[in-house]
């Protein structure tokens, strides 16, 4: 049975900086904890394609793929999909941006398929998924809440 996650976390700061700030591919490395790198390999109006380089794992490995991102700012959502799959049969992500009274609240849905070789199963990857981007959104929702501060500061 495919995998299914629902992750949100509001951030106290304005849906534009929250925005901008995570959809800069290129400074993902410096937002998420576990990207090592990011390669732009197209850009095609409101679609880009990018290589997604990992840190390397426990064991060492170091995982890689390309995924393709769609950004419709007008109604404050992304989707994007694993373009080269690997483990994967199929993933597809969608990013939801709220204005909330507390500030932004960001929502990733992430539905997904594990191959029958994969080294981890449905079940288990979507429990990794809850785990990490748990992790993820506290880092992210950090950054930007320094982001604004400072901001409002200078």
């Amino acid at each position: 049975m495919p995998g299914h996650t629902d992750n949100e976390i509001t951030i106290a700061a304005p849906l534009d900086l929250v925005w901008d700030m995570t959809n800069d591919i290129e400074g993902w490395p410096d937002l998420f904890s576990e990207y090592a790198s990011v390669e732009v390999l197209r850009r095609e109006g409101d679609t880009t394609t990018f290589r997604l380089t990992m840190h390397p794992d426990e064991n060492g490995k170091v995982w890689s793929w390309v995924s393709e991102r769609e950004t419709a700012r007008d109604v404050h959502t992304v989707w994007a999909r694993r373009v080269e799959t690997g483990p994967f049969a199929f993933m597809n992500i969608r990013w939801e941006y709220d204005e909330t009274p507390q500030g932004t609240r960001m929502r990733w849905t992430q539905d997904f398929e594990m191959r029958p070789e994969a080294p981890i199963d449905d079940a288990g990857m979507t429990d990794l998924i809850n785990r990490n981007s748990k992790v993820q959104m506290e880092l992210i929702r950090d950054k930007i809440e320094q982001r604004a501060r400072s901001t409002v500061e200078a």
